[in-house]
């Protein structure tokens, strides 16, 4: 009696079942067809109704509308479209070091070009042959401060304390050319430059000013391009097995679902995102210490260590330097005498001509007021624009260093942001399974906190050595920001070598000590005339050097 009811019923209830199964099956693949034709994809075996999901790997192996294949394919494109979001996150920082590098690197160079200019034109209108025939260890000066600068395995105090000598020589022998030195005894003379200070106290302050200026400045010009290579290298993520499957479930895997336009949570995409820059996230310490570096050589720049203040009145303080050279040129002459012996006298073939106003027009005192308007003051007018724009090119520098700290740990809430990858709505979003809210905790930055990322395997135990590598790179710059900032140089050619001894100006400090590393000055030749301290003996001597100097020194300022 019941019997043929119930037949009835669980003929209708299979029915039913199949009729709804038939229904999920039956859910079409449009809107995924029409995604994967915008992503730039083929349309071949991409299904037009769900299908069963088993083979999938990554994605739920529900009913999908994914095959096999789309999935590798959206996982190639989530790799792909995770570097262009590194890429345009990272974009400002890296050109932000690639600009302000090279615009600090011309507008120096410039300001050396400008400043070498301003000298010689100076020098030629000062001194005029007597310049031009000597003008060689001038241009080497200044050849030897570009190669410093620039990278050049050069001794900075060991460059200044040659132009001085090189100098020495030269004025000695134009003050002296009654006599024939031999090459041994000018190098007697360097010897004893320190003792003599033949020309005042400028050599000692001149320096100490470029010393500093130009550490200074080769010192934040190198930090701006090791951040720029740093930069450009961590942008360029390695990406994880782990990282690329989490990637493709969160970009993706919505594709295989049916819903190609939902966006993942925002806590979602941050876990995933923490996970896959956790590397770059352990970079964030090391680079707050460089940025900080470059701020205080910056502020160097900018006060103490003014380049401008060293290169602008270079060319005055060297013409003071000769001026006290040719006023002590008796005094020195004695000492010399007293210490390397009487040199040969040479012959007297020239005649003398315009003693007092060869002399006196040459060797005269030049201040900056009775500069040229002319070519040397068009080229003083030009050093000034270049100096005024590279010093806001310094604070702009400054700003956008300021503003890159912290950048890596706050990669990934800068990926996240973005309105294209994630979803405002909290409640409508792509929750790694379905459409609704992500209820996991977002995880910290950094490698070791990845060890409990919902979303991401993150082997906490091998950190990536490439990035360590960059720390590492960071860490020996900062440190030889540091020594500039202190006023020490530093080598850049051994990145090794954190403060080498040996290195160009190492030890430097504010007032650099006077190593003598020649006995006094006490034993003269006996054969020629010695001073004595008697005022009768001594005076009259002196006064016959005197006119001798004076009259042989403008027979050799005449010569052409």
């Amino acid at each position: 009696m019941w019997k043929t009811p119930v037949v009835v019923f669980t003929s209708l209830s299979l029915l039913l079942s199949l009729s709804c199964a038939g229904d999920v099956k039956s859910r079409s693949c449009s809107d995924v067809r029409q995604a994967f034709t915008t992503k730039g994809f083929s349309l071949h075996n991409v299904p037009h109704q769900e299908i069963q999901g088993e083979h999938l790997r990554v994605c739920s192996q529900g009913y999908t509308c994914c095959t096999s294949d789309m999935e590798d394919r959206l996982g190639q494109q989530s790799k792909l479209d995770f570097e262009k979001l590194v890429d345009k996150s990272s974009h400002t920082i890296r050109t932000v070091f690639t600009s302000r590098h090279k615009k600090f690197d011309e507008f120096f160079l410039e300001l050396l070009d400008n400043s070498e200019k301003s000298l010689n034109d100076m020098f030629v209108r000062t001194y005029g042959k007597l310049y031009t025939h000597n003008s060689e260890m001038f241009e080497d000066l200044f050849s030897e401060l570009k190669r410093y600068y620039t990278g050049g395995n050069v001794n900075l105090e060991e460059v200044l304390n040659d132009f001085w000598s090189r100098l020495l020589e030269r004025m000695f022998q134009l003050l002296n050319s009654h006599y024939t030195f031999t090459d041994d005894y000018l190098e007697c003379i360097s010897k004893y430059t320190d003792q003599l200070k033949p020309f005042g106290d400028v050599p000692r302050k001149l320096k100490a000013q470029v010393t500093k200026a130009f550490i200074a400045a080769r010192s934040f010009v190198q930090g701006l391009m090791v951040g720029r290579e740093v930069a450009n290298r961590v942008a360029k993520v390695n990406i994880s097995p782990g990282c690329s499957k989490a990637l493709t479930k969160m970009l993706f895997c919505p594709y295989c679902g049916g819903m190609p336009g939902l966006r993942p949570c925002a806590n979602y995409c941050q876990n995933v995102m923490r996970g896959c820059l956790a590397n770059q996230a352990d970079l964030d310490p090391e680079w707050n210490l460089f940025i900080d570096a470059m701020l205080l050589v910056a502020d160097r720049l900018a006060g103490p260590f003014n380049i401008e203040a060293v290169m602008d009145p270079i060319d005055v303080k060297i013409s003071e330097a000769i001026m006290t050279m040719q006023d002590n040129s008796i005094q020195v002459s004695t000492k010399v005498f007293q210490g390397c012996g009487h040199p040969k006298p040479a012959g007297m073939g020239r005649s003398a001509r315009g003693i007092s106003d060869v002399f006196n027009s040459r060797f005269r005192p030049y201040s900056p007021e009775e500069r040229p308007t002319t070519a040397a003051g068009t080229s003083m007018d030009r050093l000034r624009i270049v100096w005024r724009t590279m010093q806001h090119s310094v604070i702009d520098i400054k700003d956008k260093l300021r503003e890159s700290k912290r950048f890596w740990s706050s990669l990934p809430d800068s990926i996240c942001a973005e309105d294209t990858v994630t979803d405002p709505d909290e409640e409508q979003c792509w929750n790694s399974h379905t459409n609704g809210r992500y209820f996991p905790e977002v995880v910290k930055d950094g490698l070791t906190n990845q060890l409990n990322n919902p979303e991401v395997e993150v082997d906490i135990t091998r950190p990536d050595t490439f990035i360590r590598q960059q720390i590492m790179t960071l860490r020996v710059m900062t440190n030889k920001l540091r020594n500039a900032y202190n006023g020490k140089d530093v080598y850049f050619q051994d990145s090794s070598d954190e403060e080498s001894g040996s290195g160009s100006g190492s030890g430097f400090t504010t007032e650099p000590e006077v190593i003598h590393t020649e006995p006094p000055m006490v034993e003269a030749d006996k054969s020629g005339p010695q001073p004595t301290a008697g005022a009768g003996h001594g005076q009259e001597p002196s006064l016959r050097l005197l006119v001798c100097v004076l009259a042989l020194t403008a027979l050799v300022l005449c010569w052409r």
